[in-house]
């Protein structure tokens, strides 16, 4: 588990803090989205998060660990993946990954053999001797994987780690977090592809100018924000939209009508819409996506 309480963190010559009093939970067993745009304090918070940084003011527990206080124990506990590849191009991946082993006490001969494990985990088995500065952007995503599964640890802090990949790479992750979350394990995931997130994340937390507006799970994502009726009327024209405004904010484009707030159920539209003489060939109400919840947040939040 991870906790954050109260975290703030600021930098010099910047009117105001990157992070700001933020409070997050990551739980056992959990995938936590993180959104926001750039510059929101999503990478800053991962970054206290992994101990690279260290917070202005506020905590974070890992594990019921300080990250600051007790750095050494937590980071035992935890595994960051950042988004910009931070290992020395030069090296060549499997004397690397044991060379970083040698940080967790983990012996010679055993951490050759758990480096040539997780390399043919994450498909790169060809690759042992191949210097980093020749794998193209899939494969450091892969190796920052295997770097960050040396020691299998509990807590899992992944920064735009969908970035730049293809759709076979974007799979193999999308696969390789959901096995981490049925081992129990606490995802922390930032990501701009919020599509990704939404298939993924148990909770979505919404960051906007350093400060966390909301946390939402998937059930009241797909309560909140506005509910909107689509309709699909083939021989739509002024009167049918006209009606369709009685019942709220109505608008369409083609033959593509949405009614915003309906103050009717659906098929009650639909009866009204074919006495009327209309063709209806398709009605139902649309859940509010990731993105346009994400919108609607930020616009309340200017």
């Amino acid at each position: 588990m991870i906790v954050a309480d109260q975290l703030t963190k600021r930098f010099p010559g910047r009117p105001t803090p990157a992070v700001d009093d933020i409070d997050l939970e990551v739980r056992d067993g959990e995938i936590l989205g993180l959104v926001g745009l750039n510059g929101a304090g999503k990478t800053t918070t991962i970054r206290i998060a992994a101990g690279i940084s260290l917070p202005t003011s506020g905590k974070v527990l890992v594990d019921d660990l300080d990250i600051v206080r007790e750095k050494r124990a937590a980071s035992r506990h935890l595994a960051w993946v950042p988004e910009l590849f931070p290992f020395d191009a030069t090296a060549r991946a499997l004397p690397l990954l044991v060379y970083y082993a040698g940080f967790y006490g983990i012996p010679r001969r055993e951490a050759r053999s758990r480096a040539r494990e997780l390399l043919a985990r994450v498909g790169l088995q060809e690759e042992e001797r191949g210097r980093l500065r020749h794998f193209s952007q899939g494969m450091r995503k892969r190796f920052s994987l295997a770097s960050a599964m040396l020691v299998d640890p509990q807590n899992l802090l992944l920064d735009e780690i969908l970035n730049g990949l293809d759709p076979q790479g974007i799979a193999f992750v999308r696969g390789w977090v959901l096995e981490a979350r049925r081992q129990r394990k606490a995802v922390l995931l930032s990501s701009h592809q919020l599509a990704e997130l939404e298939a993924l994340a148990d909770r979505v937390a919404f960051v906007h100018r350093g400060r966390l507006l909301r946390t939402v799970d998937r059930a009241e994502l797909a309560r909140a924000g506005t509910p909107t009726l689509r309709i699909v009327i083939p021989n739509i024209d002024a009167a049918a939209l006209a009606y369709l405004a009685t019942l709220g904010d109505a608008h369409a484009e083609g033959p593509v009508a949405w009614v915003a707030r309906p103050k009717i159920e659906s098929h009650e539209v639909v009866a009204e819409l074919v006495r009327r003489g209309f063709h209806v060939a398709e009605c139902h109400r649309e859940t509010t996506s990731l993105e346009t919840y994400f919108l609607e947040l930020i616009g309340e939040a200017r």
